[in-house]
């Protein structure tokens, strides 16, 4: 069970930022390493393997992780334990535009704002590769096409945009540290979600 488990500020930890500095770093030269904390996601502890993802996707920001930690768990009514899928439902309404994404695969405007907003948190903005304004340049567009174009785009700021298989017709994601990739690939592999680089969209 989950119960004793409550994150703080030792222990299951991704990292944290060296800059101190108001502005948000901008790529990942900015944060500690993180490879002594991987062994933690072996432990048999489903509510700390998802304090670790929601670690992953706020590099930088630990507050912000442990808002959404208690939110969830507030959610799931009172623990956190990642069985079946309510826990990444719950997951995603906890963590939408703050952290996470989820829109109708057609919805453009909607997923532009998103990942506008999730960017600034390191003041990035993203080149979609056209003027969206121009009626011309958006008939063709569609999330999965723009989810690789912002995927590239972050990557070259030491991001990587992922997005994980809802089983709909939404698409949902996250965005985490590119050096984090392996990282994430073998929590959600725990966690039993099935994610893919934004490159690669379900």
């Amino acid at each position: 069970g989950s119960g004793g488990f409550a994150p703080g500020r030792r222990g299951l930890r991704i990292g944290s930022p060296l800059n101190t500095e108001p502005s948000m770093p901008d790529n990942s030269a900015d944060y500690e390493d993180s490879d002594e904390l991987i062994a933690d996601f072996d432990q048999d502890d489903g509510a700390a393997r998802v304090w670790n993802l929601l670690w992953l996707i706020n590099p930088g920001d630990e507050d912000a992780a442990l808002r959404q930690f208690d939110a969830l768990r507030e959610q799931l009514g009172g623990e956190v334990e990642p069985d079946g899928e309510q826990w990444l439902w719950a997951l995603k309404e906890v963590i939408d535009w703050q952290a996470g994404f989820f829109v109708d695969a057609q919805d453009v405007d909607a997923f532009i704002t998103a990942i506008d907003e999730l960017s600034a948190r390191w003041s990035l903005r993203i080149d979609w590769g056209g003027d969206l304004d121009d009626e011309d340049f958006r008939a063709d567009l569609d999330v999965p096409t723009l989810m690789a174009v912002a995927h590239d785009r972050l990557r070259e700021h030491g991001y990587t945009l992922w997005n994980w298989n809802t089983g709909t017709d939404g698409c949902a994601g996250w965005i985490a540290l590119r050096r984090d990739d392996e990282a994430m690939l073998a929590l959600c592999s725990l966690l039993g979600v099935e994610v893919r680089p934004g490159s690669d969209p379900f």
